[in-house]
């Protein structure tokens, strides 16, 4: 984030906002459980609308711009990793799975001969 947009004052009604979004997610979540004997159908979609409601309120506020930027940003800089092939994958999960089996036998070993020491100097 640029410096102009850090220092832009919050718009008043934004508390307000965010106080609907919780009463929304509150209510979908009470709602859900009061009316337990409906249709699964009926309450998922119910919650879901309160969800994208609450979702498109928080949208207007500061933060949740600032929240959408970040996504876009986000987006753009995935598209821009390089990934591993399927080979180079398979291959670096192998090396990761010898060595974690290496060094777990490793500190099992070393494990056992501490024991082993520690029982004769202590005579158990």
């Amino acid at each position: 984030m640029n410096a102009s947009t850090e220092n832009q004052p919050s718009s008043s009604l934004d508390g307000l906002k965010w106080g609907v979004v919780f009463l929304l997610l509150i209510g979908a979540v009470v709602g859900n459980y009061a009316y337990g004997d409906q249709s699964v159908l009926i309450r998922a979609i119910a919650v879901v609308a309160a969800v994208i409601v609450a979702g498109l309120i928080a949208m207007q506020t500061e933060k949740g711009r600032a929240a959408v930027i970040f996504a876009k940003e986000a987006r753009t800089e995935v598209r821009k990793v390089v990934w591993p092939t399927r080979q180079e994958a398979i291959q670096t999960t192998l090396i990761v799975l010898a060595v974690t089996a290496f060094m777990s036998f490793l500190l099992w070993g070393l494990d056992s001969i501490l024991f082993w020491v520690v029982g004769f100097i202590t005579g158990l």
